[in-house]
């Protein structure tokens, strides 16, 4: 099963050392007073990847697999397991300590001070973009393309084209594979020549059965309640969108943010399959082999997070009735 190999890798390997190189690349220049050159072109490639570094649940995943493995095995840690803890600690150290402003000049193109438009026009109602690189609010021309000038990166369009249909497309093909995801088995385990598929939910049960009834619940939470709620509130979203609901802008917009946080979290059955399939290879004592559902929740998982990544939770207030938005509650 390949496509689980390659996504198992990408994600908690390929592209955490990608964003960890990119990143020492920008930094390190700038330490000592050098702009790196094609800083853009790095930067862009570091917010693209982050969404889809997820060392942090390969990390729970891990734990799940140590429990499910007690009862077969005795499991002793070795010197990369510490390591990987540190990675994740001082990951996650580095990433909330770190201030994208220190990346790009203090000073540079301010907007007209002399705008006159209503309290409650939005910037891209006046002809502003925010640079997608560097986020500089820029005035786009007549032609409706230009180049950031701190960061020369191409600026076509203050919103990201055709979001609500790509979206909505990725959305519901997710849905439609959530379907066998959750019918197929995503592993079976053979001990001594005898065993049976398991799907998701049987996973599950097994785990609260043998007591571990928190990481059971969680599994459940990020494999099934996650999955199923992202799409519920991403449909929702998108329905009131082409209504044009001026209801609670402030409030749709931070459960969009809330719902992308936590999607990423539904990769923990994958990455659980992964770690027991190389590990749990003992011939005729017990053996772990991978299910076409794993196969099926994984694509849909991804799908669901290029759903979220494709939404653009600006059009929440860009189509709302003007009259009913308060000037207070207007993006900047």
């Amino acid at each position: 099963m390949g496509e689980i190999g390659l996504l198992v890798l990408l994600t908690s390997v390929v592209f955490p050392v990608l964003i960890i190189l990119s990143m020492l690349y920008l930094l390190l220049p700038l330490r000592i007073g050098i702009r790196p050159p094609r800083m853009a072109t790095v930067w862009r490639l570091v917010r693209l990847l982050s969404p889809w570094s997820l060392i942090g649940v390969f990390m729970l995943g891990l734990l799940v697999s140590v429990v499910k493995l007690q009862d077969l095995a005795m499991i002793i840690p070795g010197v990369a397991f510490y390591a990987f803890i540190g990675l994740l600690v001082v990951s996650a150290a580095a990433s909330a300590s770190f201030d994208p402003a220190v990346l790009w000049p203090r000073q540079g193109p301010v907007p007209e001070s002399g705008t006159s438009a209503v309290a409650s026009a939005s910037a891209a109602s006046l002809g502003y973009a925010a640079c997608p690189c560097c986020e500089l609010l820029v005035k786009l021309p007549a032609s409706g393309r230009c180049q950031c000038p701190r960061c020369d990166s191409r600026m076509e369009s203050p919103r990201q084209p055709d979001s609500v249909s790509r979206s909505a497309a990725l959305l519901a093909s997710a849905a439609l594979l959530l379907v066998p995801a959750n019918i197929y088995p995503v592993m079976t385990v053979t001990r001594l020549g005898q065993g049976e598929p398991s799907t998701i939910i049987a996973g599950v049960i097994h785990l609260i059965e043998d007591g571990a009834w928190p990481l059971g619940l969680l599994v459940l939470f990020a494999s099934f309640v996650v999955p199923i709620t992202k799409i519920v509130v991403l449909a929702f979203l998108l329905f009131s969108v082409q209504r044009g609901s001026s209801s609670r802008l402030r409030d749709r917009t931070r459960l969009y943010h809330v719902t992308e946080a936590i999607g990423a979290w539904s990769m923990v059955d994958i990455f659980l399959v992964g770690i027991l399939v190389a590990l749990v290879r003992m011939d005729g004592l017990a053996t772990v082999y991978p299910g076409l559902g794993a196969s099926f929740f994984g694509a849909a998982v991804v799908l669901t997070m290029m759903a979220a990544h494709a939404f653009d939770p600006r059009t929440i207030w860009d189509r709302a009735a003007p009259e009913r938005i308060r000037a207070d509650e207007m993006p900047a």
